[in-house]
């Protein structure tokens, strides 16, 4: 029993020790389409490790900007496997901690229900004021809906139509809010635990796009935390996975 006791209270000890002193904050920089998910994800690590995080979100290519012009970013969840390749190759990342953490999927969304038929058509029919979508430049989900309306032979056709957001997160309002009459969003930010929160969608198919496989990396000024290393680890436990899977992600 002495021995069972002695055993317990070093656990408990060395529980307290990892959570209490050694605990850290993080900051993790996270692509937009990934904010609900990651929300989730972020409150299930710090209750089972201690540690804090605090989430920034925005575009791709706006975090990138940000990263480059020194922002204090430990970790990178990127909508993109590109930024963080580009990262690491200036030096601003460490290039073996990237991996593929979600594969996301790009759909058409209206918040009127009827409005966006299962097929995609009312992009032909043209119907309409105005269609969203995140800016190319800086928004992996922009570059896959223009690559889909040019693999469609459709680009300059809607291009008048266009109501451009700085991020994904920003041309979903466009459409939530009814200043657009329908736009190209992810699937994250429609779907939940399998089932549409509202409106009508067309899952656009995945050979007109490139795949918008998402990268995690490691960012320099988190090199030496160990919550920074121990979140990429989380990322990839079946907690994490689930969570993902309820919005609709692809696992590597």
């Amino acid at each position: 029993m002495t021995q069972l006791w002695c055993k317990a209270i070093s656990v408990a000890l060395s529980w307290l020790l990892y959570t209490g002193v050694q605990a850290e904050s993080i900051a993790v920089a996270v692509a937009s389409n990934f904010a609900a998910p990651m929300k989730q994800i972020a409150s299930l690590f710090e209750r089972q490790s201690g540690h804090h995080v605090a989430l920034a979100f925005g575009a791709t290519g706006a975090l990138y900007a940000q990263i480059s012009n020194g922002a204090p970013f430990d970790v990178l969840l990127a909508a993109d496997q590109h930024t963080p390749a580009r990262l690491a190759r200036e030096g601003l990342a460490l290039g073996p901690t990237r991996f593929t953490y979600a594969v996301g999927k790009l759909v058409l969304w209206s918040a009127r229900p009827g409005l966006v038929d299962g097929a995609g058509d009312v992009l032909r029919r043209a119907q309409f004021k105005h269609l969203a979508l995140a800016a190319p430049a800086l928004a992996p989900y922009g570059a896959a809906a223009q690559q889909s309306m040019r693999s469609l032979g459709l680009l300059e056709t809607l291009r008048p139509k266009f109501v451009i957001g700085q991020s994904i997160g920003q041309t979903y309002s466009f459409v939530a809010t009814g200043n657009a009459e329908l736009g190209f969003v992810a699937l994250s930010q429609v779907v939940e635990n399998g089932a549409l929160r509202e409106g009508s969608l067309w899952m656009v198919p995945e050979h007109l796009y490139e795949a918008l496989r998402q990268d995690a990396i490691l960012l320099a000024p988190g090199r030496d935390k160990a919550a920074a290393r121990a979140l990429l680890t989380f990322l990839k436990t079946p907690a994490s996975q689930a969570v993902l899977h309820s919005f609709g992600y692809d696992s590597d």
